[in-house]
């Protein structure tokens, strides 16, 4: 597996989802499993652009990409990675239901309904549960909370709850 689109390349090395886009077929190449990231900024959310920014950034970079198989798309909103304000699971989950409308018109229903789908940004033991039994949330990209093993082993044990 690889990450790509983490917000912070694209704000810090100016990645573009043109240059994901070639990353993303690479990752293909060679064998690697993709985990796309896409999110808005608090402005996008702000003026209601949410939607449509997650949507033109994985169309492009999955431009020319022929299959969904071997493909993980995490959603994480930037505004609320690393700041302790994970989005509500409803925001999440409207998200998610875009994407995978992306991704049947893209690949087909059947192809987009075996992506995982995964939130990131600000997931805790005590928010993960909620979002994971999210109709579209198939997992969670967790990023500080899984420095602490505590944390992380129960962030999975709440997913597996979410899910049984």
């Amino acid at each position: 597996y690889v990450v790509l689109g983490h917000s912070e390349r694209r704000q810090h090395f100016g990645e573009t989802d043109e240059l994901i886009n070639r990353k993303v077929k690479a990752a293909g190449r060679v064998g690697l499993t993709p985990i796309l990231c896409v999110g808005e900024r608090l402005p996008d959310r702000e003026q209601g652009r949410a939607e449509d920014v997650v949507k033109t950034q994985l169309a492009g970079c999955l431009d020319g990409v022929d299959s969904a198989a071997d493909l993980v798309v995490a959603y994480e909103p930037v505004w609320a990675i690393g700041t302790g304000k994970a989005a509500t699971p409803d925001v999440a989950q409207a998200l998610m239901t875009g994407i995978r409308q992306l991704l049947s018109s893209r690949y087909g229903a059947d192809a987009a309904a075996n992506v995982p789908l995964l939130y990131g940004g600000s997931v805790t033991p005590d928010n993960a549960f909620d979002f994971m039994r999210e109709k579209d949330v198939d997992g969670a990209l967790v990023g500080g909370a899984s420095l602490d093993v505590d944390s992380f082993v129960e962030i999975a044990r709440r997913g597996t709850e979410a899910k049984a």
